[in-house]
């Protein structure tokens, strides 16, 4: 595997969560998703945070204890669906995230599966709890941000809310990521908003590319994926070369669709090379405390 930058065509999935979704039907949307995504001439899908959780919805009605139960028993079960699916379409998958243990005793992560499309699977976890996954599930601070080998070169992946701690972006950029994946599940505007724009300003600041995906539609008969609010919009810098509100794709405000992006690496290089500013480059050294000053 070449991990020297090459074009990518990624299809992110606006994904409509569901009710009385099982695992055998999951099974269905998500081969029907890739199916569709490669005919396209997708080489990666991006699926949302949480997306696979419409699978575990408690059969007694909406309740949050239960349906995290469920999501960490069928866990290996949608990760077996989605590694199939990756190796039936011929399709790389980063299948949203979903709470997993880990070998600690009772401790639970939010883990991203990045999948080839050959079924080998590598994760990221999320690093910073939202209130809900931190007072509610009892989710834990999930490993410190890493980059993985693709055929297109590195690619890093922030899960929702960690898009929005630019520290955490710039070290998958410093490393050498050139795109960034966000696979998002946010219930009000409010939240999508703070993802969005987040994702821009990681985009501005590292001359790089980010994606976001995020779950749509309603389903009250899930606690944990009641609302789901949101579009798929892929971010570039807002320099030469790159429109300039640095938007380069994004799909319906809260519909299911596939947003298709075409990102070029070598536009990176050059506007980072030659671009107005260079943000990239110009990153500050982390500052001291600011001074208080008295007015004289």
């Amino acid at each position: 595997m070449t991990l020297e930058p090459a074009p990518l065509t990624l299809a992110l999935a606006q994904y409509r969560i569901e009710p009385g979704v099982g695992v055998a039907r999951f099974a269905e949307k998500l081969a029907a998703l890739a199916a569709r995504a490669r005919a396209l001439g997708a080489e990666l899908l991006v699926l949302p945070e949480y997306a696979a959780l419409e699978a575990a919805a408690s059969p007694e009605g909406p309740d949050v204890a239960a349906e995290l139960r469920r999501a960490l028993a069928l866990g290996p079960e949608l990760l077996s669906v989605m590694r199939e699916v990756a190796r039936g379409e011929g399709i790389w998958i980063l299948g949203g995230s979903l709470p997993m243990p880990t070998d600690e005793a009772g401790r639970v992560v939010n883990r991203a599966p990045f999948i080839a499309a050959d079924g080998r699977i590598a994760f990221q976890e999320k690093r910073v709890m939202t209130r809900f996954e931190r007072e509610e599930w009892g989710i834990s601070a999930g490993a410190e941000p890493a980059v993985f080998e693709t055929p297109w070169g590195l690619l890093g992946i922030s899960i929702c809310y960690d898009v929005e701690f630019p520290e955490l972006v710039r070290a998958q950029t410093v490393a050498g990521a050139w795109a960034i994946l966000v696979p998002a599940c946010t219930d009000t505007l409010a939240g999508f908003n703070r993802v969005r724009l987040s994702a821009r300003a990681r985009a501005l600041e590292n001359q790089c590319f980010v994606a976001i995906t995020p779950t749509v539609g309603l389903a009250p008969e899930i606690a944990t994926l009641d609302a789901n609010r949101g579009y798929a919009a892929v971010f570039g810098p807002v320099d030469r070369g790159f429109p300039e509100d640095g938007v380069l794709a994004r799909g319906p405000l809260d519909e299911a669709e596939l947003v298709l992006a075409r990102l070029d690496p070598a536009r990176l290089e050059q506007v980072r090379r030659e671009g107005a500013v260079r943000n990239f480059a110009d990153w500050p050294a982390s500052p001291a405390p600011a001074p208080t000053r008295p007015l004289a």
